[in-house]
């Protein structure tokens, strides 16, 4: 039994791991915002994430309930890894630049705001499940 490293522990995983390469992106374009010619980059996870859960109709192994209240047991749960995406279509500046830094420090905000959520939400988990094994503390 993985206690850990079930599907929804796993996709929390990766969320934290999106919210810190974002963190390094967002900070990358904020240090780049006055740099000419420099496109503006960001993390893809969220929309593969609702993609990846959306396309699960698509399941190989599938659990057989003989009990109408048995849970089904779905064997496929897809988790995707977060993507750099660079915008190399737009420009904003007479340098050719794409960074709009007041947008940058927003999202930066609002990526502090995620990750302090899923790492709540992971020390959640383990306290959790260190109370199933040890009891109530």
């Amino acid at each position: 039994m993985e206690i850990l490293g079930g599907a929804a522990f796993q996709r929390l995983e990766n969320a934290i791991h999106a919210s810190t390469i974002r963190h390094r992106v967002l900070s990358n374009n904020i240090a780049n915002a006055d740099t000419p010619y420099f496109k503006r980059s960001d993390v893809v996870f969220e929309e593969l994430l609702t993609q990846a859960i959306g396309s699960q109709g698509t399941r190989q192994l599938v659990g057989k309930t003989t009990d109408p209240r048995h849970i089904p047991i779905n064997g496929s749960y897809p988790t995707p890894s977060p993507r750099v995406v660079t915008d190399e279509s737009t420009a904003i500046n007479n340098n050719k630049n794409n960074v709009d830094i007041d947008k940058e420090m927003a999202m930066l905000a609002e990526n502090q705001l995620r990750y302090n959520l899923l790492s709540q939400q992971v020390s959640h988990e383990v306290k959790m499940m260190r109370i199933g094994i040890q009891g109530s503390v």
